[in-house]
């Protein structure tokens, strides 16, 4: 193990963004139907992130395909934020997160959580936040989707996400101290 100075614990996960309209919750009179404009194209994006309830630290990075070689790009990214720090973190068990080829930088260690549980996995909060803001939309290029997810990532603070993903089995009575 490297030297560290510090240690955070991070959830992670992916969530794809596609050009074909996501229909979403709206306002609207008794028995009116909402109104959008809808297409229905099959080309899409992933954002992949890291999200620490500890310090509200968030790593997101937009990526072509969710597999084993985009995950290993977004490990040696996430590796290069604050490299003296060791990250702990939780994913579930998709098959390209345990991949042979991927090579695991010094400063993580994955822990993985049980099958079919992503109900304990914070960052799936943190994806139902930006679906929000992202559903009843018309985007007409993958770059208009690619613009939509930069802003809403720049426009995370930290106290959302220590708010969206402290889930309390996360603090086991606070004994994290960093």
């Amino acid at each position: 193990m490297g030297d560290f100075k510090s240690v955070n614990l991070y959830f992670q996960d992916e969530s794809r963004y596609g050009l074909f309209t996501s229909n979403g919750k709206s306002v609207t009179a008794i028995d009116v139907k909402p109104i959008c404009t809808f297409q229905q194209v099959f080309r899409s994006t992933w954002l992949s992130g890291a999200f620490s309830p500890i310090t509200g630290d968030h790593f997101q990075l937009i990526l072509p395909h969710c597999n084993a070689d985009n995950f290993q790009v977004f490990l040696n990214n996430f590796s290069k934020e604050n490299p003296k720090e060791l990250k702990i973190m939780v994913l579930d068990n998709g098959r390209f997160h345990k991949a042979k080829k991927l090579i695991i930088p010094e400063n993580i260690v994955l822990v993985f959580l049980p099958p079919y549980s992503p109900e304990l996995n914070p960052a799936e909060k943190m994806w139902a936040k930006y679906k929000r803001q992202f559903s009843n939309k018309f985007y007409k290029s993958l770059e208009d989707i690619e613009n939509f997810i930069t802003d809403a990532v720049k426009n995370t603070t930290k106290n959302e996400v220590m708010s969206i993903c402290g889930y309390g089995y996360v603090f086991l009575d606070k004994i994290w101290t960093i």
